[in-house]
């Protein structure tokens, strides 16, 4: 009920602000403003287009320019690292042997001035230092031949070759984060002509600054690639060797000089390559377009305030010839305010327009209705309680409570004390899921227990007449169900199916999830019903024939005044071949039990 009148309201709430707004004379009468307003949005939304398109290719444009910029930096910076290499190499090959203190000086005096060049080296091409400053001792027992920058240098005999970042570890205490530079060169040692290579770590962050210094918005970022796809830089580093961020490397290593916009799920970003060409590295820049977006945003904004300061001057024009179209409707209005506040007995008789004329009809239409589904829901739960009550008298039936007690006697006396302890111990557990702490609603494990309790009982009482069976899948746990829905199913196919049987008889019981909602199904090898009973038996008064007639119709109205006509019981019964009874009901969980069943 307070469902009903919250919803009431605010289907009243809507029709009061449909209310405010004009009748179709007063439409006319401001078709001009209309028309206004409409040419100034078109103006508007060509106006948006126009932006949209230029301030595209202006980013292009802008992010290209500032890549080539980075390519030239990074390209000039990795040119100086390769002139001190080829001044190196030149100095080593005029030297008669090494080590030499001539050398070693050069070197000193190079990474003395030159901060970012953590390293420089000389092995053999077995891995063997001849000379470096200004470290010159390895650790101890390193391979350095296993090193993947010497074996790429050695692969490499030609072209100087750039390693991926990585942490050098050749010496003690040392472990800068780097990028190596190898070239193979040639030197005299132990008198003899050797082949070797020239090794000069440059510290990564020198990389890495000259990329920070190039801004693509807020959050969009430059990394650097290899032409295989391996990432050289990236400003996320750690969440890309975490796993936690992936760029489409494989693709982007397709292209040399391109601009692309790619979708990454919830965000779209452009995607601008330029290639390194003296080292064969890519710059690749990312910006998110929702930076975009967000200007285009201020934009609109602009434009949406002018169009509205428009409207309300135009509005201010026309007020006046609208005061007398609109007394009549305020006279409309208050009285739907009363029937907002819950008072129904309201009969609106307004003169005027055609149209205020025909809503007052309508609206006194409407209230009637109202009164009259009000009046029907109050019957209807009335209904609910009473079925429920119903409910709750048949589990508690007189004469099934007096033949248990007969028969828990008579087995008493005949000595059967553990068929004592079952059925008494079946019947405490029957009534207390039946009474259920006053609850309407229960697990379905519950309802299944109570079931399983009333069939032991009946069982015992109709010495074995009868086999049970109870199968349920666990996903159906987690639901919950009107209580004592089984129970009366469960009787009927006793007393009419089972009881006159020659052969002993079958009950199973099952409860899945079938076309989103909750199935039970009581199937039984009894007698069966033909066509006419079975269509009786959830219609008729069962009053004077059978009371578990009454209670299988009680279920059944009970499902549909909590849960409406789509739930329900269906049966499916044959003469001398059984029959199958299928309960209907909504999937509800703990949070949902009181929603579903307010009506």
């Amino acid at each position: 009920m307070d469902n009903f009148f919250k919803k009431t309201k605010e289907m009243f709430s809507l029709i009061l602000k449909a209310l405010k707004m004009k009748s179709i004379h007063f439409i006319i009468t401001i078709s001009f403003t209309l028309t206004t307003i409409l040419a100034m949005l078109l103006i508007g939304f060509i106006f948006y287009s126009k932006y949209s398109n230029a301030a595209v290719q202006n980013i292009q444009m802008s992010k290209a320019q500032i890549i080539d910029q980075l390519c030239v930096n990074v390209d000039y910076y990795q040119s100086s690292i390769t002139s001190i290499s080829n001044l190196l190499k030149s100095s080593i090959n005029k030297a008669p042997s090494l080590p030499s203190t001539k050398i070693e000086e050069q070197m000193d005096g190079i990474c003395d001035t030159r901060d970012d060049i953590v390293s420089i080296s000389i092995f053999t091409d077995k891995g063997q230092l001849i000379q470096g400053s200004p470290f010159n001792k390895l650790k101890a027992g390193l391979n350095v031949s296993e090193q993947d920058w010497f074996k790429k240098s050695i692969s490499n005999l030609q072209d100087i070759s750039f390693s991926y970042p990585h942490v050098q570890n050749l010496f003690d205490g040392k472990y800068n984060w780097v990028i190596s530079h190898t070239r193979t060169i040639s030197f005299y040692y132990n008198g003899s002509l050797t082949q070797g290579i020239l090794l000069i770590d440059v510290n990564f962050n020198s990389i890495n600054k000259l990329c920070e210094k190039a801004s693509l918005g807020k959050i969009g970022y430059i990394y650097i690639i290899d032409s295989d796809g391996n990432i050289i830089y990236h400003p996320q580093q750690n969440l890309i060797y975490a796993g936690l961020k992936h760029e489409n490397n494989e693709n982007i290593s397709k292209y040399s000089y391109t601009n692309f916009f790619e979708d990454s799920g919830d965000s779209k970003h452009l995607v601008t390559i330029k290639p390194i060409n003296y080292i064969g590295w890519k710059i690749v820049g990312i910006f998110y377009m929702n930076e975009l977006v967000a200007s285009k945003n201020e934009v609109m904004t602009y434009s949406v305030w002018i169009l509205l300061l428009s409207i309300i001057f135009l509005a201010i024009i026309f007020i006046f010839i609208s005061a007398k179209i609109t007394k009549p409707i305020k006279q409309l209005e208050e009285s739907m305010k009363k029937v907002e506040e819950g008072s129904f007995d309201v009969n609106v008789s307004i003169k005027g327009e055609d149209e205020v004329v025909h809503l007052s009809k309508t609206f006194n239409m409407m209230v009637n209705k109202i009164k009259q589904l009000m009046d029907q829901i109050v019957v209807e739960q009335e209904a609910l309680r009473k079925s429920e009550l119903n409910a709750l008298q048949a589990q508690i039936n007189p004469h099934f409570l007096y033949n248990t007690l007969d028969s828990i006697v008579w087995m008493a006396e005949n000595g059967k004390s553990d068929d004592v302890i079952t059925m008494v111990t079946s019947l405490a557990r029957l009534f207390r899921i039946s009474i259920s702490r006053g609850r309407n609603i229960i697990s379905v494990g519950e309802e299944l227990e109570h079931a399983r309790n009333y069939l032991i009982i009946q069982k015992i009482r109709y010495k074995n007449k009868f086999q049970y069976e109870i199968h349920v899948s666990q996903e159906v746990l987690q639901y919950k169900t009107i209580k004592l829905i089984l129970q009366p199913i469960i009787e009927n196919a006793i007393y009419h199916g089972i009881e006159y049987m020659v052969d002993e008889g079958s009950i199973i019981i099952s409860a899945a999830i079938a076309e989103n909602k909750l199935l039970f199904e009581v199937i039984d090898n009894g007698l069966g019903m033909n066509k006419e009973t079975v269509e009786a038996l959830l219609t008729t008064d069962f009053k004077k024939k059978s009371a578990a007639g009454v209670g299988v119709k009680n279920v059944h109205q009970r499902i549909q005044l909590s849960f409406g006509i789509e739930y329900g019981i269906n049966i499916e019964s044959e003469p001398e071949e059984g029959t199958k009874v299928k309960v209907w009901l909504p999937l509800l969980k703990d949070d949902q039990e009181d929603k579903k069943c307010q009506k």
